[in-house]
């Protein structure tokens, strides 16, 4: 009778720790998705990057009046290269995609830099990015939402307590960016 119970008692324990094993290793697999999923959008931001330099390089013949705008990216670009955190890199990141619109806004008012093939390929291709930026943003905020949901779900909430695991920060859109567009005719 001693070893059925001794038996029981060892099955339920193996149970409880295989369990925890189970849940300790999924908690570390959601971990590495979210990690995984922003250091997607860094490889995007990377080659945005890369285009940056030969975009301002091309406008700087042409928007002789834009100094700062053309500066503002720059700073903005250097500013995610030397960022630690996923909040920093997010917010620089938010800055060189408002100082692009400006950029973009502000060369209708070129026509010559409209017409130069060179602008409109690095145009093109800086939105094909931005494109890619927001899927991966849409991954990113998708591996963050599940990890946040299992580690404040039972019986995970307990292990995520205990092991240290924290709730993990969306990337949000500016709220400048959300607003309504004002269109003049």
């Amino acid at each position: 009778m001693i070893w059925i119970g001794l038996a029981i008692f060892g099955f339920i324990t193996l149970g409880i720790i295989l369990a925890a094993v189970g849940t300790y290793n999924n908690l570390i697999a959601l971990r590495n998705n979210i990690d995984k999923a922003f250091a997607n959008i860094e490889v995007i931001l990377k080659q945005r990057f890369d285009e940056l330099p030969k975009l301002i390089d091309t406008c700087k013949g042409y928007m002789t009046h834009e100094r700062t705008l053309l500066e503002n990216i720059v700073n903005a670009r250097t500013k995610f290269l030397n960022s630690n955190s996923t909040e920093e890199k997010a917010g620089a990141e938010n800055m060189v995609t408002a100082g692009l619109k400006s950029l973009f806004a502000v060369a209708e008012n070129y026509p010559d830099l409209k017409a130069n093939q060179n602008f409109l390929d690095l145009q093109n291709r800086i939105s094909v990015l931005e494109e890619s930026i927001a899927d991966r943003r849409e991954f990113f905020n998708e591996a963050v939402t599940l990890y946040n949901t299992r580690i404040q779900s039972i019986p995970e909430v307990f292990f995520a307590a205990i092991l240290g695991f924290t709730a993990r920060t969306l990337l949000e859109i500016p709220k400048a960016e959300t607003q309504d567009v004002k269109i003049q005719f």
